[in-house]
């Protein structure tokens, strides 16, 4: 499915390890996410720590780490590989 006019959420998530979460998108697609890149700078150094980096939440268009962190859908989609 293509994600051209679509406005891209992440639907369901799960711990894939490391610093890694299993996506799904509302384009069906399942990808995995590395967060290691993401987590070398300001706010985002939190989650270098591995059980704040697990209590992720899923809000109504992506993952999110106590109102603190959040990712935009489609940066994430980006970054995806096949799970």
């Amino acid at each position: 499915m293509t994600t051209k006019n679509l406005l891209l959420r992440v639907t369901a998530a799960e711990y894939a390890g490391d610093y890694k979460l299993r996506l799904t998108f509302n384009t069906g697609e399942v990808l995995l996410v590395d967060f290691t890149p993401l987590m070398q700078k300001g706010i985002c150094r939190k989650l270098q720590d591995i059980d704040y980096f697990k209590a992720f939440r899923l809000d109504p268009f992506t993952v999110d780490w106590n109102n603190e962190i959040g990712f935009a859908p489609e940066r994430l989609y980006e970054l995806g590989s096949a799970a």
